[in-house]
């Protein structure tokens, strides 16, 4: 894997002073959030001094039941080409479900959830990362994600799962030691002992953020400084091999570049401690022998890795478990069997949060119009309204759903998100100036 050094995410409330931070080797930009022919003039700088931009990518869904969306593979390919990365990321995880697979309602998560790991789901993970592979210009390397709850009959352990996906694939691994952490407090799993079983040879980078525990569950929220524990599990992860790169990712709450550098300085610290720990044991060890396949029709491929087809009835099964899990956490059905209440109600309550959150960053005109009523009116239509179409779209159905309800009950609030609506709602702008238009009502009232 090409060395990369330490890097940072780049996010817009950050871009000043990211291009100021001294050491900064690489960024990694949220591929959905920029526009291959209208990069942000920050990234075009970072690139014109050499500063390595990979796009991270949130919406495939490659471990859904659906094949790959192909125009989401053509447009994460375009953003790889136009900033002139060396591979491109993604998760392992499933965002959607329910439609033509299922004859179910076709459902958006708006998130990552983790798939089951069962031979069903490595094997549409794996024949769906093929397809990913074949589309795409560079390599592809999968994240690990934080979850808040755990399937029921799974049959084998994160480290089993990662190392047989890439045994199958040839698949590269972003390792998130962040995202272990959380899976140890949240489902009582040994970070140590998934370090000890992936395949080293297949890290591209790793990811560092920081979290925050309440009653006993971890939040990722990539929103607070980096623990101790997740340096520690970095320093495990570093003990047995140097790893080709290292980020740390922050979203929200963002705070003062120093504070940011301090944080970079203690992730060098981390590594530098796993690496000197390796240099005073030796080489470190092979960790674990190639797993054995897991069914399904594999045959050679010319680049390494083998293509899985998922056997038949696959998809279906898969799709009909997602489908079930996900309409219980967007939709309010019944909870399925063997999944723990407790914590899927935390998980559906997490989503619904982060819905409004994000609906108010698409559409920042809405909590502007509605004020400090946005956030319990965004919640309650969120609780009987499931999310279908992403998050602008989301956007636009909150607001046709109050105007038919009459809301808001301020009639002159109520026709500036009326006006609001139908400039965004058609093909093209009726109209400029409304959100200024909508500031100055309220700053009037």
């Amino acid at each position: 894997m090409r060395r990369l050094g330490t890097g940072i995410g780049w996010r817009p409330e950050i871009a000043d002073a990211v291009e100021r931070m001294p050491g900064i080797d690489w960024v990694e930009v949220v591929a959905e959030n920029v526009c291959p022919g209208h990069l942000p003039d920050s990234l075009l700088a970072l690139r014109e001094r050499g500063v390595t931009v990979i796009p991270h990518g949130v919406s495939l869904g490659l471990g859904g039941a659906d094949r790959p969306d192909e125009g989401r593979l053509r447009a994460l390919a375009e953003r790889a080409e136009a900033l002139g990365a060396p591979l491109v990321t993604e998760h392992i995880a499933f965002v959607r479900a329910g439609g033509a697979l299922t004859a179910s309602p076709h459902l958006e998560a708006g998130h990552l959830l983790p798939v089951p790991r069962t031979r069903d789901a490595l094997d549409v993970l794996c024949e769906n990362v093929r397809i990913a592979q074949d589309a795409l210009p560079v390599p592809l390397a999968l994240e690990n994600i934080a979850a808040l709850f755990s399937w029921p009959g799974e049959e084998m352990t994160e480290g089993q799962f990662l190392a047989e996906l890439v045994e199958r694939t040839g698949v590269g691994l972003l390792i998130d030691v962040a995202n272990l952490h959380t899976n140890h407090v949240n489902r009582g799993e040994d970070p140590a002992e998934a370090v000890a079983a992936l395949p080293l040879e297949a890290i591209a980078y790793v990811h560092v953020a920081g979290g925050f525990e309440r009653d006993g569950v971890w939040h990722d929220s990539h929103a607070h400084p980096v623990p101790r524990p997740v340096l520690d599990i970095l320093t495990g992860l570093a003990s047995r091999v140097a790893p080709p790169g290292v980020l740390l990712e922050r979203d929200e709450n963002f705070p003062e570049p120093t504070e940011l550098e301090r944080e970079l300085e203690a992730i060098r610290g981390a590594v530098a401690a796993g690496r000197a720990t390796a240099l005073v044991g030796g080489a470190a060890k092979p960790l674990g022998g190639a797993a054995k396949p897991l069914g399904g029709a594999a045959k050679p491929v010319g680049d390494g890795g083998v293509a899985v087809l998922a056997p038949p009835g696959a998809r279906q099964r898969l799709g009909v478990a997602q489908a079930a899990v996900l309409s219980s956490l967007v939709a309010g059905t019944p909870v399925p069997e063997g999944f723990d209440r407790v914590r899927m109600g935390v998980q559906a309550r997490a989503l619904a949060a982060k819905r409004a959150d994000v609906v108010a960053k698409v559409a920042p005109e809405l909590p502007v119009l509605l004020g400090e009523g946005y956030r319990g009116t965004f919640l309650e239509y969120a609780r009987v309204r499931p999310m279908s179409g992403g998050y602008r779209r989301d956007a636009l159905d909150f607001a046709e759903h109050l105007l038919k309800v009459g809301r808001p009950e301020d009639a002159p609030v109520r026709r500036q998100l009326r006006e609001w609506w139908l400039d965004r709602a058609g093909p093209t702008p009726r109209s400029p100036g409304l959100a200024a238009r909508a500031k100055v009502l309220l700053q009037r009232r």
